[in-house]
């Protein structure tokens, strides 16, 4: 099948949402009541969400005992990293915080010594309320089971429920967190473009055990292959490798080739190709080791051929528009070798174009409009029209920005060195490094 093919089947099986349109229709399907066991109606609808990604979306109704269920799938791909989200909660409008929360994500409430295990309930688009009350209802379920067999353990769990019935009114702050090994779970951020000061996102990269419980297995090395044996061969040649796409699954290539930046040090660029559904993606890892130091570099913008110069910004570090009262976290964009044009480009698609709190039912006139203008002003920032500075902050010091004046100093240019903070070396996993006197002999 040719990738014209597969996408024209992909837009007939998923299409955007649309209350207009006739043809939408949910395809509907006999199936068991798990609560009657008579036979029922589930309806099921595959749709795109605008700037989003593929879903399905089920909906059961028996119509013997009235019993109802709903749920939400998604049909894309496992994200290359894991996702966490912690919520300081202050206020009962962070209540109305919308999320995406998969099957494969773990709910914590700290306080209350709280969890919601992974694959324990179904994926849902709700609010954080709607968290707390599908919580709730799961608990209520079973007690009338509970009150006659074991009175004490009922009136314990009826007493807790009255805790989590009680974090609605938001009497006292308290934690949530969401972690998602597939890195498909979302937390609306209210303040958009603006960094939200009580949410916290942390990406991360997954364990054997994680893979295998989201059914991903690992590629194992050939036996004849010897990773790092010939570091001249990576630098004169482009190396291939086996992989498989991370949009269709399909057998594909992965080109890796190491590169000397002129002025600064050796990053290796690697890029996938996919034949079958044409899927690119490119992606810059550092190839040195983490510095002494961090690294904060801090551009002023003063000419449109400003963007036009060089960029490296490694997975570890962080963008920040202080005109704009914007920070963009590590991790956010990944590692990207590209220019600083090319930098906003993503940041504007990232925050604006992407964003799956935006459109439909999700959006709100106040939150369109900020991210409207915020794109705006990302686009006069490209034009030369805003008189802006760019710092890239690097706790690792992997991240780099052309000097057009090299090698003499670029008076619009500052680069600062730092000693990291003990929270960033331990984002880094330098903490947990201990390699001295591993060479003396041990009496």
């Amino acid at each position: 099948m040719s990738v014209i093919d597969e996408e024209r089947v992909r837009g007939g099986l998923f299409k955007d949402i649309d209350a207009e349109d006739e043809d939408a229709q949910p395809t509907e399907v006999e199936s068991l009541c798990m609560n009657c066991y008579e036979n029922g109606k589930t309806r099921l609808l595959l749709t795109r969400i605008p700037f989003f990604r593929e879903i399905i979306i089920s909906s059961f109704t028996c119509h013997h005992c009235h019993w109802t269920n709903t749920e939400i799938q998604s049909a894309g791909r496992i994200q290359e990293q894991g996702v966490s989200y912690t919520l300081r909660i202050k206020s009962k409008q962070d209540m109305n915080r919308e999320v995406v929360k998969t099957d494969s994500a773990t709910t914590r409430i700290p306080e209350l010594d709280f969890e919601i295990p992974a694959f324990t309930q179904k994926g849902s688009l709700s609010t954080i309320e709607g968290l707390l009350d599908r919580a709730v209802a799961g608990l209520e379920q079973d007690q009338p089971i509970r009150r006659a067999t074991d009175p004490d353990v009922a009136d314990k769990i009826d007493q807790f429920i009255q805790r989590l019935k009680k974090l609605k009114d938001v009497e006292e702050e308290f934690t949530l967190i969401i972690d998602d090994p597939s890195g498909n779970s979302f937390v609306e951020n209210p303040f958009a473009p603006q960094k939200d000061q009580s949410l916290s996102v942390t990406p991360y990269k997954r364990t054997k055990e994680q893979n295998a419980a989201l059914g991903i297995q690992e590629s194992e090395p050939e036996p004849d292959e010897k990773p790092g044996s010939d570091l001249e061969t990576m630098r004169n040649e482009v190396l291939v490798f086996n992989t498989n796409c991370p949009e269709c699954n399909a057998p594909a290539s992965t080109n890796m080739k190491l590169v000397q930046i002129p002025h600064f040090k050796e990053v290796i660029i690697m890029a996938t190709n996919c034949d079958s559904c044409g899927h690119r993606t490119n992606e810059v890892k550092s190839g040195g080791a983490t510095e002494e130091m961090g690294t904060r570099i801090t551009l002023h913008l003063t000419d449109v051929s400003d963007m036009s110069r060089d960029l490296l910004k490694s997975e570890t570090c962080s963008v920040l528009i202080p005109e704009l009262e914007f920070e963009l976290g590590m991790a956010a964009l990944g590692g990207k070798f590209t220019t600083l044009e090319g930098l906003l480009k993503d940041i504007k698609e990232l925050v604006v174009m992407k964003n799956p709190f935006i459109c439909g039912d999700s959006s709100t006139t106040d939150t369109s409009e900020k991210l409207e203008l915020f794109g705006k002003k990302i686009d006069k920032i490209m034009a030369g029209e805003m008189d802006v500075h760019i710092v890239l902050d690097d706790p690792a010091g992997n991240s780099y920005l052309q000097n057009v004046y090299a090698p003499d100093p670029d008076p619009e240019m500052k680069i600062e060195q730092y000693t990291r903070t003990f929270e960033q070396n331990e984002d880094l996993g330098l903490n947990d490094m201990k390699t001295d006197g591993y060479g003396e002999v041990q009496n």
